[in-house]
């Protein structure tokens, strides 16, 4: 399957389960508390399958437009009740159960997350422990006194066992509005030191760029020899004539060391003509080499088509590790994975509408696509922990007090709950009209920030 079909069954799969989970708590809760349910749609528009269920007959819907959906329930303000299901329409339930059913949606999908942490807690979460590779000039990361080979043990105390444990402490420590905090590394030589980083009033490590990028590190990479493995089929590799086997000896004027040097060296001539000098059964050829321009993370690369050939996986073995707990543990550690995850989210919507975030790290439908379907590229674990992030994202957003949105309802109950009486209908009208262009308005901007990453 092609990367594009794979993003857009991902993406289709994604949507799919977190909108049905999400309605489904709507749903559950609504029947729980004695009202009546109308139909359960999953999409918007013209609907493509159509079925009755229930002693209610609610009608269950899947619809042509896969963004979303919705729970219609019996409401006098809906349309004509009758006399014997007044006691069954949503608006004529106490305060507290209108607050329990609308609130219902985003809490399904917090809790959908907790259970997708824990499943992949228990079944071990694979990555990389967090060893730095290579630190850039006058960067924050030098000025703390990072180094080539120190392993991020810690971020403000908070465990760094991998990669994306150490991104996300990075993360959160960055979005704190103190100046500087700790990271405990790891030496080469194998000491353990804490190092303070300090921040200037322009730092943003969610500026725009990556995180570690900002900062100023690079993951550690394996060191391997530029032998190429296997060329994809129709591949500007198979068209200058490089087979498995080739060993890349130089590019242009320049020797190639090894194959991170070879990537970064194609992948900076999207389109250039690379005069390229490989050894074939101990003999030296001659090739010309055209890589494809293609678009990865916002930007024009070069791509050829071939792969690596790895000679040994000793070396990458030793710095993969598995973040694994037991049924019981895991369950706490999921509940915590999912507050931190959802803390972060909300305060970095914050620091966005405050402008001291980028607003570019706003992701829209087709960026969500590209990640989906990168992760279940990946493998079944990666893609739940894609699924928690984004159920956790629909939940944060939904809560929004934002008319239209859940949230925006639950203030509006809020507001009953001191003055006394409901909202007037004109208040909700006048306060719909804004939800609705501020939603708009934030899903322009997202879609904006999706053709720019793709068109550059």
């Amino acid at each position: 399957m092609s990367s594009t079909l794979l993003s857009i069954a991902a993406f289709a799969v994604a949507i799919g389960v977190l909108v049905t989970v999400h309605e489904f708590g709507h749903f559950w809760v609504a029947r729980k508390m004695g009202v009546k349910v109308l139909r359960f749609s999953i999409g918007f528009g013209k609907p493509l399958y159509r079925k009755t269920i229930g002693a209610d007959n609610t009608e269950l819907v899947i619809a042509a437009i896969p963004l979303g959906g919705y729970v219609k329930m019996l409401d006098e303000r809906e349309g004509e009740v009758a006399g014997d299901e007044l006691d069954r329409a949503f608006n004529r339930k106490s305060l507290g159960a209108r607050f329990a059913i609308v609130a219902a949606g985003p809490v399904f999908n917090f809790l959908f997350a907790i259970a997708a942490y824990w499943l992949m807690f228990v079944n071990g979460v694979p990555g990389l422990r967090p060893v730095i590779g290579e630190v850039m000039p006058s960067s924050y990361a030098a000025q703390a006194g990072f180094v080539a080979g120190d392993e991020i043990l810690a971020v403000d105390g908070k465990p760094t066992p991998s990669w994306e444990a150490a991104l996300l402490g990075l993360l959160d420590a960055g979005l704190e509005d103190q100046a500087a905090f700790n990271v405990t590394v790891q030496r080469p030589a194998g000491n353990e030191t804490v190092l303070r980083v300090r921040l200037d009033e322009s730092a943003r490590l969610l500026g725009t760029g990556r995180v570690l990028d900002n900062f100023g590190i690079k993951p550690w990479r394996p060191s391997w020899p530029a032998v190429v493995d296997r060329v994809v089929s129709g591949s500007p590799g198979e068209r200058a004539g490089m087979q498995a086997g080739d060993r890349v000896i130089s590019a242009g004027d320049i020797a190639i060391d090894d194959w991170g040097q070879w990537v970064a060296y194609v992948r900076s001539r999207p389109g250039e003509r690379i005069p390229v000098i490989i050894e074939r059964d101990g003999t030296q050829l001659d090739l010309v080499v055209v890589p494809e321009a293609v678009r990865d993370d916002g930007e024009t690369v070069g791509r050829i088509g071939v792969y690596v050939r790895v000679p040994d996986a000793g070396q990458h073995a030793t710095m993969r590790v598995v973040v694994r707990h037991g049924l019981l543990a895991a369950l706490p550690a999921a509940f915590g994975k999912t507050w931190d995850m959802s803390t972060l989210t909300l305060r970095t919507l914050w620091k966005m509408l405050t402008g001291k975030a980028s607003v570019e790290n706003l992701s829209g439908p087709i960026s969500i696509a590209r990640y989906a379907g990168q992760s279940a590229a990946i493998g079944f674990t990666s893609f739940l922990g894609f699924l928690a992030i984004v159920s956790i994202s629909l939940g944060v957003l939904n809560l929004l007090p934002i008319p239209i949105l859940d949230g925006g309802h639950l203030l509006y109950y809020m507001i009953e709950f001191f003055k006394g009486s409901p909202v007037s209908e004109t208040t909700q009208l006048v306060g719909q009209r804004i939800g609705i262009f501020l939603l708009l308005a934030l899903m322009s901007l997202a879609f904006y920030n999706d053709l720019a990453r793709l068109l550059g």
